[in-house]
C-alpha cells in the first residue's frame, strides 16, 4: 500500500483494518449504549440501592484517566497495538458479566472503577491501531477516514438505547447486561487474528521524565479544555427534559424528538468537520466547536419554546462532531511519540467531564434552578472556546 488519495468511504472498505474498526465500534457502541442508560435503574430495582447512592455510579467515571493512561503507557511500549485492545475487550466483558451476577450494592461501584475503567480503553487502543496505520499509509483525507471511523460509535449510540430498552423490558435487566458482555467481547471478532504492528515514530523520545511530561503538557492542557467544553452535556441529559415538561408543558413525543435529534444532527455533520480540518486546521475548528457549543448553552439557558432548544441541540451536535471526529487525531499529534497513551488520555476525558457536568448541575439546579443552570456550562464553554483559540494561535504548526 503507498500513499493513499481518494475518498474516505474507499479508503475504508479498502483497507481490512479500517474495516474491522468501523464494525467494531458499531458492536460496541450497540452495546454500551445499550446499558448505560438503564444502570441506575438496575441499581435500584434488582439491588434496591437507595436514589441518592445509586446517583453516585457515575462518579466511578473518575478512575477512567487512571486506567486510560496506564493502558496506553503499556500500548507504546508493546509491538503489537491490537494486544491491549482484545485485553480491554476482554476484561471489560468479564466486568459486564460480573455485574449481571452483582446481588450487593458495593459491586457494581467496584466493577465499574477497576473492569468498566479498563474496559473503556478498547476503544483508545482501536484508535491508536488506526494512527498507526494511518502513519504507515498516509492518505490525503486522514480526518474523514477517522470521521468515516467514528460514525459506526454514533449509530451504535443512537441504536443501543432503544434496543436496550425493549431487550430490558421483555427478558430482564440482567439478561440485558450480560447481552452487553456479549457485544463488548464481540468488538474483537471483526478483527480476527489481525496484526497491526506498532508505527515507529521518527520523533526521538524524550530521555527524561521531566522532559516526558513536559512534552505531555499540550496533550494535558488540551484534554483539560476538552473536559470543560463536555460538561454540558450531563447537565443537558438530565435537566432538559425536566425543563421541557415542568416549565414548558412538551408532549412526551416532542420531548424525545429534540432529545434525540443531537445523535442524528451530529452523525450527519461527522464528515462536514472532517472536510473543514482538512481545509482550516484541527484546532481552529475544534475552536469553531466549542463556540457552538457555548451559542447551544446560551440557548438551553434563555429558550422559551421549543424552537430554541432545536437550534440548541442543533449547536451542541456541531460541539460534539468536532469532539468525536478531531478530538483524539488533534491528541495523537500533540504526542506522537505515545499515540497510544494519547488515545487514552483523550477519551478517559469524556467520562470525567460526565460525572463533573453531573456535579455541578446537582448544585447548579438547587442554587439557580432551571433553566439558568445552563448559564454554568456556557461559562465554561466560553473559557473552553478562549483556550481553544490561545492552542491553535500556538500549535497551528503542528497541525
Amino acid at each position: 500500500m503507498l500513499d493513499r488519495s481518494g475518498s474516505a468511504v474507499s479508503i475504508v472498505i479498502g483497507s481490512r483494518v479500517y474495516r474491522s474498526a468501523f464494525l467494531s465500534l458499531l458492536i460496541a457502541g450497540i452495546g454500551t449504549s445499550a446499558a448505560t442508560p438503564q444502570l441506575t435503574l438496575f441499581l435500584i430495582r434488582e439491588l434496591n440501592t437507595p436514589l441518592p447512592v445509586a446517583g453516585l455510579y457515575y462518579v466511578t467515571n473518575l478512575a477512567a484517566p487512571l486506567a486510560g493512561f496506564l493502558i496506553g503507557r503499556l500500548s507504546d511500549r508493546t509491538p503489537e497495538r491490537l494486544l491491549w485492545f482484545r485485553i480491554c475487550a476482554l476484561v471489560g466483558a468479564l466486568g459486564w458479566i460480573a455485574m449481571a451476577a452483582a446481588h450487593a450494592v458495593w459491586l457494581p461501584f467496584v466493577i465499574s472503577a477497576v473492569a468498566l475503567s479498563i474496559g473503556g480503553g478498547a476503544m483508545a487502543q482501536l484508535f491508536a491501531a488506526c494512527r498507526d496505520e494511518l502513519s504507515r499509509h498516509p492518505t490525503k483525507a486522514d480526518n474523514r477516514v477517522v470521521a468515516m471511523i467514528r460514525m459506526a460509535f454514533t449509530i451504535g449510540w443512537m441504536l443501543g438505547p432503544v434496543l436496550g430498552s425493549w431487550y430490558g423490558g421483555v427478558f430482564g435487566l440482567r439478561s440485558l447486561l450480560v447481552a452487553t458482555a456479549v457485544c463488548v467481547f464481540g468488538q474483537i471478532l471483526p478483527f480476527g487474528t489481525q496484526r497491526v504492528q506498532r508505527y515507529q515514530n521518527p520523533v526521538p523520545r524524550p530521555p527524561s521524565d521531566r522532559r516526558q511530561i513536559d512534552h505531555m503538557m499540550p496533550l494535558l492542557v488540551f484534554t483539560a479544555v476538552c473536559i470543560l467544553a463536555m460538561t454540558g452535556d450531563t447537565i443537558k441529559f438530565g435537566y432538559l427534559p425536566i425543563y421541557m415538561a415542568d416549565e414548558l408543558h412538551v408532549s412526551d413525543s416532542t420531548r424525545g424528538l429534540v432529545i434525540g435529534i443531537q445523535p442524528l444532527l451530529e452523525l450527519l455533520l461527522l464528515p462536514v468537520v472532517a472536510r473543514l480540518a482538512d481545509r482550516f486546521g484541527s484546532l481552529w475548528v475544534m475552536t469553531g466547536g466549542a463556540a457552538m457549543g457555548l451559542a447551544g448553552n446560551l440557548a438551553y439557558a434563555t429558550g422559551t419554546s421549543v424552537g430554541i432548544l432545536f437550534l440548541g441541540q442543533a449547536l451542541t451536535a456541531g460541539l460534539w462532531a468536532c469532539v468525536g471526529v478531531l478530538g483524539v487525531s488533534i491528541a495523537q499529534h500533540l504526542y506522537p511519540e505515545g499515540v497510544g497513551t494519547a488515545s487514552g488520555v483523550f477519551l478517559s476525558a469524556i467520562p470525567v467531564g460526565s460525572a463533573i457536568g453531573g456535579t455541578i448541575g446537582g448544585l447548579g439546579v438547587a442554587a439557580i434552578g432551571l433553566p439558568h443552570v445552563f448559564f454554568i456550562p456556557a461559562a465554561l464553554t466560553t473559557l473552553a472556546t478562549i483556550s481553544f483559540a490561545i492552542l491553535s494561535t500556538r500549535l497551528e504548526h503542528t497541525h
